[in-house]
Order: structure tokens, then C-alpha cells, then sequence
């Protein structure tokens, strides 16, 4: 939508011809690759760009879809769940025209810049152990790109509840709460009976043989007792920062 509100500010202002407007709108809504058809209309219907899932893809193929997504007028690009040995082939491949970083904590890539923040709210991260930090970090610069502040309180589990306490102020200022946690996935709850906004928990495979790769957390995260407890796929940091994000900029 901000693109096309952009091209119509250009036209009234004299810089497009009325053929270059028609021309953008007569597009495609997306362009056919050999393998990979990228939607360059997500972010007109969205307000965000295209995303990059980049597991199961070679650096190749997540080359050619940036300079696609590039060519097609999107200027910041985020790539999830790439390895550092994939980063820096994809790194290798040319020389870029937007500036290109890897936050191997995350295993994000961003191409450009993260988006401007335009919202007063602040989503805060949770975890109950040190051990989910990857998939905070995951949502935690998902956030950041999608142009949401960020607060990162980490280790924080029921062990040790004085811990998650001790950052209350924080529960409390929170606009969305991400809840990360793994093994019996409590957290969540807790987290849910302290605050006043959406709490999104996400379950993480992290734990011993009976927490079944992250099925208990998940399991116990649907059955909260909490309200406003909302519940994404286990690992998935990038999907809880999503939504995390439309309701902060609700």
C-alpha cells in the first residue's frame, strides 16, 4: 500500500506520467521463477514485503530471489534460518546493491535496513532459559526488522520466579509479550497472569527425552489456564514476532 501510495504522491506531483502509473499497475502480481514464484504485491496487500524462508533452499536460489525482490522495488528484504555457512556463499554470490547482515544468533539475514520504527509500543521477549535464546533471537530481530522497540529479558523461567519479577515494570509497559520457553513451557502462563497485553507463546524443543522435541511445552502452552494466551508452532520465533508486530502497530 505505501507503494502505491508513493506513485500516486509522484503523479500528482508531475515526477510519473500518467503511462508509468498504468504500466506498475498493469504488473503482475508476482514474477514465475524456475523455481520460486515471488509475490511482489505482499506488501501492497500486507504492508510488508516478502519474506525469505531459507531452509531447504541453496544460496543460489535465495540469491536470485533477492535481486528479484530487489528489482521489484523492495528495499528491505529479511532471510530466516539461514546457517553461517550458507550466509556466506549467499554473501559470495555478487555484490550487492543494499547493505547485507547476518546475525548468526538469529540465523536471520537482512538485506537493506530494518524498517523505521513508527510505533510507541514495545514488544517484550521472554525466556525461561538461556537455552531458547536462538528462537528469541529469532523473533527478537524479526521484531526489529518489521519496525517494532524490542526489550529482552532472558532466563527468567519458573526456577527461579524472582527472576521474572525482578522485571515486572517491563511486564507491565509491554504493548506484546513473546513467552519462550521449553521443556514444561510454565512460562507462559505465568507471563499470562501478570500481563495486561496479548501474550504470544511459542514452544521450543529444548528440554529431556519427555518433552518430545517440544510437544510437552506446546501441549501445556494450549492448555494455559492464562487468558490472552495465544500459541505459535514449536521453534517458531519469526512467526510469534509476525503477529507480535500487527498488533503492535494496531
Amino acid at each position: 500500500m505505501k507503494d502505491i501510495k508513493r506513485i500516486l504522491e509522484d503523479y500528482k506531483a508531475g515526477l510519473l506520467g500518467e503511462d508509468e502509473v498504468l504500466l506498475f499497475l498493469k504488473k503482475a502480481p508476482f514474477v514465475e521463477m524456475d523455481y520460486a514464484k515471488i509475490d511482489t504485491h505482499r506488501g501492497l496487500r500486507q504492508g510488508t514485503g516478502e519474506v525469505i524462508y531459507g531452509a531447504g533452499k541453496t544460496a543460489g536460489q535465495i540469491a536470485g530471489i533477492v535481486l528479484t525482490l530487489i528489482d521489484n522495488g523492495q528495499d528491505n528484504i529479511l532471510v530466516t534460518r539461514i546457517d553461517k555457512e550458507k550466509s556466506s556463499l549467499i554473501a559470495e554470490c555478487r555484490k550487492w546493491p543494499k547493505k547485507y547482515t547476518y546475525y548468526e544468533d538469529a540465523q536471520i539475514a537482512v538485506f537493506g535496513d530494518n524498517l523505521p520504527i513508527d510505533t510507541e509500543g514495545c514488544i517484550v521477549v521472554i525466556t525461561a532459559g538461556t537455552s531458547d535464546i536462538p528462537v528469541a533471537e529469532e523473533a527478537a530481530r524479526t521484531a526489529e526488522f518489521l519496525g517494532n522497540r524490542v526489550k529482552r529479558i532472558y532466563d527468567a523461567g519458573v526456577a527461579g520466579l524472582h527472576r521474572l519479577l525482578a522485571h515486572i515494570d517491563d511486564i507491565m509497559e509491554a504493548k506484546v509479550i513473546i513467552a519462550i520457553a521449553g521443556m514444561e513451557g510454565a512460562l507462559a502462563s505465568v507471563v499470562g497472569g501478570l500481563a495486561d497485553c496479548p501474550v504470544i507463546a511459542v514452544p521450543t524443543s529444548v528440554g529431556y527425552g519427555a518433552s518430545f522435541e517440544g510437544l510437552s511445552a506446546l501441549l501445556s502452552m494450549l492448555n494455559s489456564c492464562a487468558s490472552g494466551v495465544s500459541v505459535v508452532n514449536i521453534d517458531n520465533g519469526f512467526g510469534a514476532a509476525y503477529q507480535a508486530s500487527m498488533i503492535n502497530h494496531m
